[in-house]
């Protein structure tokens, strides 16, 4: 799945050749050359991914992940660090600086997209192409298409038909599956910090997300916590689902 990526490299080659190879991958990127102008751009957008040099003109790479971890609106943004040092000292204090792993220079595009891949796959599973099944529903992220496995014909699976922005909300709670999420967590990962819309919009897609399941006989899946939020159960709970 396509993924917004802050590249933030001071080496005009090194950006350049990161930039050229995750766009080749489908990804969104965006790039800085300081700490200063990666501040500016994650302040209009909230990249999903920070791809960090240690050395950089204004502040270290660590002090910037450090920045980051500190404040509440980009403290779960994954961080890989890239970096020629290759002490384990080095990589202790990145790590232990917030950053989600260490790449050392030089790395081959391979490795990097690799090393990404398993990042979004761990810390944001929302963004993983990766297939989930659960509670008798499939959903390929890469495809766009959820299905209903039935048990009494398991080769020939029913398709739900669902739009856009409901697709995005199931993906997040099968991702997260047994989380509790209030609706304000829910228009930040699915919808963007930057859209502006009320907390009762997650409510009539969450009614309109229900409806559709309703007609394969899944709509106890999508639960809600009275007085918290929504998640995505295959635990039955009656109290919890209205």
């Amino acid at each position: 799945m396509a993924v917004t990526i802050l590249v933030v490299e001071d080496e005009p080659a090194i950006q350049e050749l990161i930039a050229l190879n995750l766009k080749k991958a489908g990804h969104m990127v965006l790039c800085a050359d300081s700490a200063e102008q990666a501040k500016l751009l994650i302040d209009n957008v909230l990249p999903d991914l920070v791809l960090l040099d240690w050395m950089l003109p204004d502040v270290t790479g660590l002090e910037f992940a450090r920045r980051l971890r500190r404040e509440e609106r980009t403290k779960a943004i994954p961080i890989i660090m890239l970096t020629a040092r290759i002490q384990e000292n080095d990589k202790i204090a990145g790590l232990e600086a917030g950053a989600d792993d260490y790449i050392t220079k030089p790395f081959s595009p391979r490795e990097l997209i690799a090393r990404i891949k398993a990042v979004l796959r761990r810390r944001l599973p929302e963004m993983s192409d990766e297939i989930i099944e659960l509670g008798g529903l499939r959903l390929d992220p890469t495809t766009h298409r959820v299905h209903v496995c039935s048990n009494d014909e398991p080769s020939r699976p029913t398709e739900v038909s669902l739009g856009p922005t409901e697709f995005r909300l199931l993906h997040f709670l099968m991702a997260y599956k047994e989380r509790v999420h209030t609706r304000a967590q829910l228009l930040d990962r699915v919808w963007g910090d930057h859209v502006f819309i009320e907390d009762r919009t997650v409510d009539v897609h969450i009614r309109r997300l229900r409806k559709i399941l309703e007609s394969v006989g899944k709509e106890n899946l999508v639960q809600t916590v009275r007085g918290t939020g929504y998640r995505f159960s295959v635990e039955c709970n009656e109290e919890s689902i209205g």
